[in-house]
């Protein structure tokens, strides 16, 4: 459902999120999120450019959220890098549907509003703080570390 370049600039903003305010560079992104770091390179140029991290070359570089984790809406991670587009007229220039979308393409475009409505609705904060099930990208022991370190701040 999502391209590949979705699925890692989420993983890439979650991680992210457990760091506020730190720069976590980039080879510890790559292997923590298990993304080949010229892909994630890539990905994170995006993400830049949107304006939902920065970052920092060199010695002590890295980067990091621009905003609060709670303020980062997982839709501005999607839009960022492959946004989920409304059809508002027949893709195919149909003169006779006009804004009168075929069923086809009522289904499609209603599939489009429920995933800009379910993802629009959760913050990188609500999907890092859930406190059931397990936590993104961790193991049990690693997530009892972030916890510890993301409560200090």
């Amino acid at each position: 459902m999502f391209s590949q370049t979705t699925e890692y600039a989420l993983r890439a903003m979650a991680l992210l999120a457990y760091y506020p305010d730190q720069l976590v560079p980039t080879p510890n992104l790559a292997e923590e999120t298990k993304v080949p770091p010229t892909y994630l390179a890539k990905v994170l140029q995006q993400l830049a450019g949107a304006e939902l991290i920065s970052g920092r070359r060199g010695v002590g570089g890295g980067y990091k959220l621009t905003k609060p984790a709670s303020e980062i809406k997982l839709l501005d991670v999607i839009n960022a890098v492959t946004p989920i587009k409304r059809i508002k007229t027949c893709p195919l220039g149909l003169t006779d549907h006009g804004p009168n979308l075929c069923p086809l393409h009522r289904r499609m475009d209603n599939a489009a509003k429920q995933m800009i409505d379910l993802f629009d609705g959760v913050s990188l904060a609500d999907l890092i703080n859930q406190r059931d099930g397990s936590k993104p990208l961790c193991d049990k022991a690693k997530a009892a570390k972030l916890t510890v370190s993301v409560s200090k701040k």
